[in-house]
């Protein structure tokens, strides 16, 4: 087989190559550009299953980057298991043809416990005493202790939230080449999410992203630089594009208003009852899941959901035409108008939002909140308030990180719905124009585009 190298740039989009990105536009040239045509919802775990399976989410599962567990009666975001994907992968098609084909997956999602041969992904570690500390895992174990000793501790706390910045897709990139030159795989999947931070907070059309563009542009030169250097040809592409968005929904504060969702009280604070809810919605950036556990009210949420400005569409029977028809999904599925974005807040009163509101935690939300990306713009004194934060935890006191605002207008850029313009498509790009002959392509080819890379 061909050795091939997968740099997945979340974001990248046509409008975005030009004078920042003066490598990646170059080398863009001396190749061939095909639009992909976006799966629904268009959020990182449901297209990234989609690339790697060549199925869409009602075959392989992945409906979005969290769902409701019917069984358990909880909103679960950034499962890691790769069992979740219920579709043969990439990597085990690409074995039945050629035995001793090997994988890297680093960083793509659903990254554990799968028959990859090679996986780096974050994985914190959550003592006792309620402290999150960086860490990965990998496979095998014991690429672990050599590449945090070798690259120093992943820095998660730059991988999402305020603090995000290009040191994170620079340690993913020099994993990238640690594994490559102890392991040689013949396919290497990469993921550089360096871009999705400033798209979402200043979105697509803002100048404060060149600088990112810049930084992302180099990350880019510097592997596809040292992997062609090494006789593997290079494919960049995307999961999604930007959009630029001014008003957030919030679904479930609409829901709750009508007596249909249910929160219950800890300790003055208010937490989402999604069991004892007739309904309630799952955000997911343009795309919501609305589980209505009395099938009764179906029709009545229905209604609620489309006199909701910002709402552009709901899916009921015709979630099969979008092939989401999925015992996961939602009896009703939202999707936003183009310039909107739904939030997953459901207190009414922000004195009785739940304790974890304003911090960074992507698993205890139940929804997506891109408003993690920002710290509180009331602080006067931001660096001052996060240090004595800090200073409580090296003190062994306990500290909660309460500093991301719950002003959901800050966000400027969202993406998970399919009806966008072609200048914001994701985009797939080849040096091998033999294998990619046209201008567009469906996500569900992706896969089958990689393989045909690997046998030439």
């Amino acid at each position: 087989m061909q050795k091939t190298v997968v740099l997945n740039v979340v974001g990248l989009t046509s409008n975005l190559l030009g004078e920042h990105t003066p490598f990646l536009s170059q080398w863009v040239s001396k190749g061939k550009v095909a639009n992909i045509k976006p799966v629904l919802p268009a959020v990182t775990c449901s297209v990234q299953a989609t690339y790697l399976t060549g199925k869409l989410p009602n075959e392989h599962g992945i409906v979005a980057n969290g769902w409701y567990f019917r069984d358990e009666c909880e909103v679960k975001f950034w499962r890691q298991s790769n069992k979740l994907v219920q579709a043969p992968k990439l990597w085990d098609i690409a074995k039945t043809i050629d035995p001793t084909f090997t994988c890297a997956n680093l960083f793509w999602w659903y990254n554990m416990y799968s028959s990859v041969d090679y996986a780096v992904t974050p994985r914190p570690m959550y003592p006792a005493d309620g402290r999150k500390i960086p860490d990965i895992y990998t496979q095998p174990s014991e690429m672990r202790s050599h590449l945090n000793a070798d690259l120093g501790q992943f820095p998660l706390f730059n991988f999402w939230g305020p603090n995000t910045s290009i040191a994170s897709s620079k340690w993913i990139a020099e994993s990238a080449k640690w594994t490559e030159e102890r392991y040689n795989p013949t396919l290497t999947l990469v993921y550089l999410p360096h871009l999705d931070y400033c798209l979402q907070r200043f979105g697509p059309n803002d100048a404060k992203i060149y600088p990112d563009l810049q930084e992302i542009d180099a990350v880019c030169a510097d592997l596809i630089n040292f992997y062609e250097s090494r006789n593997a040809q290079v494919i960049v592409l995307s999961e999604y594009g930007i959009s630029e968005v001014s008003r957030p929904v919030h679904l479930n504060r609409v829901l709750r208003e009508n007596g249909l969702l249910q929160v219950r009280e800890e300790l003055g604070r208010e937490l989402l009852d999604p069991g004892a809810s007739i309904a309630f919605a799952v955000a997911d950036h343009q795309v919501a899941h609305v589980y209505v556990n009395d099938p009764v009210y179906i029709a009545k949420v229905r209604d609620i959901l489309e006199s909701i400005e910002g709402v552009a569409q709901v899916l009921e029977d015709d979630k099969q035409s979008y092939h989401l028809n999925h015992a996961r999904s939602g009896e009703l599925v939202a999707i936003a108008a183009p310039d909107s974005w739904f939030t997953y807040y459901y207190w009414l009163n922000d004195s009785f939002a739940p304790d974890f509101a304003q911090t960074v935690d992507i698993h205890r939300k139940p929804g997506y909140d891109p408003v993690e990306l920002f710290i509180n713009p009331q602080f006067k004194f931001p660096l001052l308030n996060v240090g004595a934060k800090l200073l409580k935890k090296k003190l062994g006191f306990r500290y909660l990180m309460d500093v991301i605002p719950l002003d959901a207008s800050l966000v400027r850029g969202s993406h998970g719905s399919i009806n966008v313009p072609p200048q914001e498509e994701p985009l797939f790009i080849s040096q091998n124009s033999a294998c990619l002959h046209t201008n567009a392509i469906a996500a569900t080819d992706v896969c089958q585009l990689i393989l045909q890379h690997l046998t030439n």
